[in-house]
């Protein structure tokens, strides 16, 4: 959940009761919620590199 322009809010809660000893995990959710963070990943990864890139320029120009 994101509560601000720049940060990220982690959310957690109390298990649900639904009868099973083995697993709480609602796959329905945690799947496409592991989708979308790897995609925030990607992005973070890519904005690194793009921000890695221009330094090592303005480096080059400066020297």
């Amino acid at each position: 959940m994101v509560d601000d322009k720049n940060s990220v809010h982690a959310e957690t809660r109390l298990a649900d009761d639904n009868g099973s000893q083995k697993s709480q995990t609602d796959l329905a959710k945690e799947i496409p919620d592991q989708v979308i963070i790897d995609g925030v990943a990607e992005a973070n990864v890519a904005a690194i590199k793009t921000q890695d890139e221009m330094f090592g320029s303005l480096l080059d120009i400066k020297a």
